[in-house]
C-alpha cells in the first residue's frame, strides 16, 4: 500500500482557515447577517493545525480570512497559505566574516560544517574586525545557500582514481532506464558476506554472479562460484542466455574476467554489444548494486548462522531470486520485475543450442606450425594440424584457455571451422606407422613422378645453359687446371 505524501506546514494552514470560512462562502448573506456570522465563528473553539492546542482567533482574523478566499475565484484555498516571508533564504552574514569563510573553505573543502565554524570563531578572537560572529546554524546555512558543501577526498597514489573523483564533481550523475526487455543487461561479481563449508573441508568466502535486465529489473541468473575467472563467468553468464534469451547490450566493468578474450569474442559472436564502466565508477551499474544490497539485507540474513555447502547456497539463491526478488513488488515499478518482464516490449533474441554458445565463448589466436612435425604449441600443450594443411605456414585456431579438449583449427577469413585438431599422442605414434599424405591437386600422384636425379640427356636450366655460352664466347681457355689422378688410379 502506498504511503501518503505529508502535507507541508503551509498547506495545513490554508487547509484550516478555508475550514474556518468555508460555512461563510457556502451561501451569500448580508451585511448585518455576515458579521453575525464571523463574531460566532470568534467564539468557537478550535484546535491548532500544527500544536494540537485549543485556540480561538479574533473576528477581524476571520474576517480578513473571508474577504481573501471571496476575492479568489480560481485557487481560495491557495491564497490562505501562510505568507512567505521576506527575508526567507537570505543569510546575514557580515562582509569580512563572509570573505574569510569563503577562502577557508577554498583552502580546505574537505572540512565539516563544525570544523569551519570552530576555525571561524578562532579567526575571530584573533581578528576583531571579523566581528560579529553568528551562530553555527547561521553560518551552516550561508555556506549551504552558497554551494560551500563539503567535498570528498579525493584518493591518492592511484591515477585512475583521482581521475574518477574529479570527473563525479565536474559531471552530473542521473539515473537512467532502457527503453525495452532485453535492450540492456547489467553484470557484476559479488564477494559475499557468508562464508561456505568446502569438500576438502576449508572456509571459502564464495563469490556471486549476478545479471540484471535494466528495463524490468529481472535477475537474469544469480549463482555462487569459489573464483571469479572467465570460466566463471561465462557459465553463468551461458545459463542467462539459455533462461532468458539473447540480449542487444551487456554493461560490466572493467574485471579481468570481463575483458577476457573469450567472453569478448563471445559476445561479438552473439551479436551482444560490450560496454563497459568507467574506472572507479561502480554508480553506473546502480540497478546491479542494487540488487546486491538486496540480496545481504534478506538472503544472507536469513542464512545467518546456518553454515551452508555451495551446492545449498546455490540452491537457496536460485528460490529466493525466482520466489521473492523476481516476483516482489518493485517500488519504483509499483510491479514485479516478472510482471514487467513479461508485458512490456522486449528486443531480445533467441537463445542458440548450449552447443553454439560453447564454441562462441572461445578466443581466436594465430600460431605458426612446426615444419619437422606439423604440430602447434597452446597453453604448453603439443596439437597435431591435418597433413592436408601442412602447407599453411600460420594457422588460426579457436579454444577456450580452460577447456582444451575441443580446439578447432579456422578460416581466418570468414570464420569457418575447417576442422577439429587433438593434442599430440607420443605413446600412439611410437609404434611407427606412418599415414600416406595426399598429395595436393596440382602436385599429381606421388608414385607417377619420381624425384628426377638427372642423367646425361637431361637439359641443362636456361640460365645455366646461358652463362656457359656467354663464357664460352670470350674464345678464353676455362680458367682453371684440371689434376690428372693418380697413377694406377
Amino acid at each position: 500500500m502506498t504511503k501518503k505524501p505529508t502535507p507541508s506546514t503551509a498547506t495545513v494552514w490554508a487547509r484550516f482557515r478555508f475550514s474556518v470560512i468555508g460555512s461563510l462562502l457556502s451561501a451569500p448573506l448580508a451585511r448585518g447577517e455576515l458579521k453575525v456570522a464571523i463574531q460566532s465563528l470568534a467564539e468557537k473553539i478550535w484546535t491548532h493545525p500544527v500544536s494540537g492546542r485549543d485556540v480561538q482567533y479574533a473576528a477581524t482574523t476571520i474576517q480578513r480570512w473571508y474577504y481573501k478566499a471571496r476575492n479568489e475565484e480560481d485557487d481560495p484555498v491557495r491564497v490562505l497559505r501562510r505568507a512567505v516571508r521576506k527575508d526567507s533564504g537570505k543569510v546575514s552574514v557580515g562582509c569580512k566574516l563572509a570573505e574569510h569563510l569563503r577562502a577557508q573553505h577554498r583552502d580546505h573543502p574537505h572540512w565539516s560544517y563544525q570544523l569551519h565554524y570552530d576555525n571561524l570563531a578562532s579567526a575571530v578572537k584573533a581578528d576583531p574586525s571579523l566581528l560579529p560572529l553568528c551562530s553555527y546554524s547561521t553560518i551552516k546555512r550561508f555556506m549551504q545557500t552558497r554551494g560551500m558543501v563539503r567535498k570528498r577526498r579525493q584518493p591518492k597514489g592511484r591515477p585512475g582514481e583521482e581521475r574518477a573523483a574529479r570527473r563525479r564533481e565536474n559531471r552530473e550523475i542521473r539515473s537512467y532506464e532502457s527503453e525495452y526487455v532485453g535492450s540492456l543487461w547489467h553484470l557484476d561479481f559479488h564477494h559475499g558476506s557468508l562464508k561456505v563449508i568446502t569438500g576438502q573441508g576449508h572456509w571459502r568466502r564464495p563469490i556471486a554472479l549476478g545479471i540484471v535486465d535494466d528495463h524490468s529489473r529481472l535477475c537474469c541468473h544469480l549463482q555462487w562460484y569459489l573464483s571469479e575467472t572467465a570460466e566463471d563467468l561465462v557459465h553463468g553468464f551461458s545459463q542467462a542466455l539459455q533462461k532468458r534469451g539473447l540480449p542487444r547490450a551487456l554493461l560490466t566493468d572493467n574485471g579481468a574476467a570481463m575483458v577476457s578474450d573469450e567472453f569478448t569474442e563471445g559476445l561479438l559472436s552473439l551479436g551482444i554489444v560490450h560496454e563497459k564502466t568507467l574506472p572507479y565508477s561502480p554508480h553506473q551499474n546502480g540497478k546491479q548494486e542494487r540488487l546486491w544490497a538486496t540480496m545481504e539485507g534478506r538472503l544472507l540474513e536469513m542464512l545467518d548462522g546456518v553454515e551452508p555447502a555451495l551446492d545449498f547456497l546455490n540452491e537457496a539463491t536460485q528460490a529466493w531470486a525466482e520466489i521473492e526478488y523476481n516476483r516482489g513488488v518493485h517500488r519504483e515499478l509499483s510491479m514485479s520485475p516478472v510482471e514487467r518482464f513479461s508485458k512490456a516490449p522486449d528486443v531480445l533474441r533467441r537463445s542458440p543450442s548450449s552447443q553454439s554458445i560453447r564454441e562462441a565463448f572461445r578466443l581466436q589466436t594465430t600460431r605458426v606450425q612446426r615444419g619437422s612435425d606439423g604440430t602447434i604449441s597452446l597453453s604448453g600443450v603439443r596439437f597435431e594440424i591435418p597433413a592436408r594443411f601442412r602447407h599453411f605456414r600460420e594457422v588460426t585456431v579457436r579454444y577456450a584457455r580452460w577447456d582444451l579438449s575441443r580446439v578447432d583449427l579456422i578460416d581466418p577469413r570468414n570464420g569457418t571451422i575447417l576442422a577439429p585438431i587433438h593434442p599430440l599422442d607420443r605413446t600412439a605414434n611410437a609404434d611407427g606407422r606412418r599415414s600416406a599424405i595426399d598429395p595436393g591437386p596440382d602436385e599429381g600422384p606421388l608414385a607417377s613422378s619420381p624425384p628426377d636425379d638427372g642423367g646425361p640427356d637431361k637439359p641443362l636450366p636456361p640460365l645455366l645453359k646461358r652463362i656457359l655460352d656467354e663464357y664460352s664466347a670470350s674464345g678464353a681457355p676455362p680458367a682453371y687446371l684440371p689434376k690428372k689422378p693418380p697413377s694406377g688410379k
